[in-house]
């Protein structure tokens, strides 16, 4: 069982991030294995909602992967987890779980 769930996109994200900072490609994948979240695919009909949100979202700056993570939580009934605290300024179906 895995301990959540996370976007593709929210993958490319990270993997970016920890590229930028010098991480391998082993280094990676190994890092990302130990959180042992199921990754969901960015579909056609994931890509519509996360896009419809930034309607909403606009006023707070928040990117693609933001709103893939949030589009995916709407849809699956669970909390989004971020460090971005204005995440809870947003009006959205879902609980907002700020990490930090």
């Amino acid at each position: 069982m895995s301990l959540g769930t996370v976007s593709s996109v929210n993958l490319a994200e990270v993997v970016t991030r920890l590229t930028l900072m010098g991480g391998s490609a082993e280094q990676i994948e190994q890092a990302w294995s130990v959180l042992d979240l199921e990754i969901q695919t960015f579909d056609a009909a994931r890509a519509f909602s996360a896009g419809l949100l930034v309607a909403r979202t606009k006023r707070l700056g928040l990117s693609l992967a933001d709103r893939a993570c949030l589009a995916l939580a709407v849809e699956l009934g669970v909390p989004a987890v971020t460090a971005d605290r204005a995440w809870t300024k947003l009006d959205l179906p879902v609980e907002i779980r700020v990490i930090r």
